[in-house]
């Protein structure tokens, strides 16, 4: 027979040591917590050493409030804290308040404490060796409080064996640094790993901080907006500017670092129409709320926590990241470098060289490296000369500038007021002003559509087929009116007004198969259906653009950066690449071997 279990009661030694897994998993958990102390000390500055990633030593040095000797024997007696104001949980205005940081490092590590108050004559140190304390004792130091552990989980080596390399430690060492650093840019952060500087920040405005902490200079907007009691603020990317992972997503929730779902799903629905699939936007949003509204009390570490209307929240997130995406091209776009110049380049007078009328020559076209303009080879003081296809945009708000000519009948040429080079795919950037002009006549209740002189009938796969008139009623939302015309073909009586001249068979195949691609998508389920229709419209829209390879005019082309500018989402095509490129005269400069 199995002997029966006895209940007994475990050591105030063993339950320090659970509660130290819970809080204390590697070293940049243990180092999370001496920043985040440091922090709510009030310090304006706060050095960080470590060696081996942490395993080796970790350092926090900061210039905050201190503690008196009594304080110091507190600190490191389990649940005891200067963080809560009340018992209730609720108004926590502090990054820490459980009272179980110092306790649990202190039973798995060697923790060194030396803290001195402003006015005090001389600083403490107090020592916990594995959950051993050592009373404080007089010594040297300044104001402020100097945090030092050695030996990291000596205590429990079942921990230590599980720990990753020193290299992979110290990466999200770092990255716990950097989302604190984010949080606190009133504080001056530097972080040192084995005698290397890794970071050197001084106090900062939010956005020199956003602009460090994400490693992005030109490509952050502001971000401000309120929805009765939340506000959001922070810093968002453009589509063109994205990460192969999630690493460039920081956020903040009433001055916490956090990582909750339902901000990182807000964040992709508001992105999934402008970016690749697989590429990860990036953003620093600070979302401030009442006390009332979340708890912070979720788990130990204190990075979850819980929105009571997850849906205001999400609902706040998905608008104000999507309307300050919609802006026009010439904002948000792609440059080939972060480094700004503003070179002394001049558009000729307009007397000299007057704007492109219908009737004034179509741009020349490079091909080869040599100006196709019908003659064997031109003078060299002719080819040196501004080209007359440039129209002035002297002191008018066009960010893209003037079109001066099309490459492999693909690109277009543009130079800015600034002197920036302007590169625009002309397919990109018209299959992007389809798709708005879709999704606002969609949006408006129904595309415009055109009733065929003769329907047009198309040859399908009998499940492709299938499939299509299975959701005929939201087709005819979209402008295609479609019914069968026995086995797999399909009579299509209406086609959108955007769309005149597509290819009906391919484009009708592509909208098959984007349906195919949700297998709960079913007719009169409206949120099955809300999935699909962002992406059917995105298939429409590039069989409505203007292709690769077709010539454009001077007007057509001008027309396109100006309708580019003022649309929003522009920066991007309907699959998230970019419409546009910008190359400034440094950049070109040090393309061809001029500067370094």
């Amino acid at each position: 027979m199995i002997a029966r279990p006895t209940i007994r009661r475990l050591s105030g030694h063993v339950i320090d040591l659970i509660a130290a897994g819970e809080v204390i998993e590697r070293p940049a958990a243990a180092l999370k917590e001496l920043v985040e102390n440091a922090i709510d000390s009030g310090a304006d500055r706060i050095e960080i050493a470590l060696l081996a990633g942490g395993t080796g030593r970790i350092e926090v040095v900061d210039n905050g409030c201190g503690m008196t000797p009594d304080e110091l024997l507190l600190a490191v007696e389990r649940h005891c804290t200067s963080k809560l104001i009340d018992d209730t949980l609720v108004q926590i205005k502090t990054l820490g308040f459980r009272g179980e940081a110092l306790p649990s490092i202190g039973a798995s590590a060697r923790l060194r404490l030396t803290s001195r108050t402003p006015h005090a004559d001389t600083a403490w140190l107090l020592a916990v060796d594995g959950g051993i304390i050592t009373p404080p004792v007089p010594t040297a130091g300044v104001p402020g409080t100097r945090a030092v552990v050695e030996d990291l989980f000596f205590a429990t080596p079942a921990r230590r064996k599980f720990l990753k390399s020193p290299r992979v430690e110290a990466g999200h060492a770092e990255s716990t640094v950097r989302r604190l650093a984010l949080a606190a840019p009133h504080c001056a952060f530097l972080l040192r790993m084995d005698d290397r500087i890794v970071l050197d920040l001084p106090v900062q405005t939010p956005l020199s901080r956003a602009q460090a902490i994400l490693n992005e200079t030109d490509a952050l907007h502001p971000l401000d907006e309120h929805r009765q009691e939340l506000h959001l603020t922070g810093f968002l990317a453009g589509p063109a500017c994205t990460r192969s992972t999630a690493t460039g997503q920081f956020f903040l929730v009433n001055d916490r670092p956090v990582s909750d779902p339902v901000l990182k799903t807000a964040i992709r629905i508001a992105y999934r129409p402008l970016i690749e699939p697989g590429r990860q936007p990036v953003v620093a949003l600070h979302l401030r709320m009442p006390m009332e509204a979340l708890d912070v009390n979720v788990h130990p570490a204190k990075t979850e926590l819980r929105f009571a209307d997850e849906a205001a929240v999400r609902s706040l997130v998905i608008g104000a990241l999507q309307r300050g995406l919609g802006r026009g091209a010439g904002g948000g776009g792609q440059r080939i470098s972060l480094q700004r110049a503003r070179p002394a380049i001049h558009y000729p007078p307009p007397e000299s060289h007057p704007p492109v009328t219908p009737a004034s020559p179509v741009p020349q076209r490079v091909q080869g490296g040599f100006a196709d303009s019908g003659e064997t080879f031109a003078p060299a003081a002719r080819r040196l000369a501004p080209p007359v296809a440039a129209p002035s945009v002297s002191g008018q708000n066009y960010p893209l500038g003037a079109a001066v000519a099309q490459v492999l009948d693909t690109y277009i040429i543009a130079v800015a007021e600034d002197g920036d080079l302007v590169l625009v795919d002309q397919h990109a950037a018209h299959e992007r002003l389809t798709h708005e002009r879709l999704l606002g006549q969609f949006g408006a209740g129904r595309i415009r559509a055109q009733r065929l002189l003769l329907p047009e009938v198309v040859d399908l796969p009998s499940r492709q087929a299938d499939q299509l008139l299975l959701h005929r009623e939201m087709l005819s939302t979209l402008g295609l009116e479609i019914e069968t015309f026995g086995g797999g073909s399909i009579l299509l009586r209406t086609m959108p007004d955007l769309l005149q001249g597509s290819d009906p068979s391919t484009l009708l195949r592509d909208l098959a198969e984007e349906l195919s691609d949700d297998p709960d998508l079913t007719p009169g389920d409206a949120s099955a259906v809300e999935r699909r229709m962002d992406a059917a419209i995105a298939r429409m829209a590039c069989h409505g653009s203007i292709r690769a390879g077709r010539r454009l005019n001077a007007d057509e082309m001008s027309a396109l950066l100006r309708q580019m500018e003022q649309t929003p989402r522009a920066a991007t095509c309907s699959h998230g690449r970019p419409t546009w490129l910008k190359l400034s005269r440094t950049e070109l400069e040090r393309l061809f071997g001029r500067i370094r």
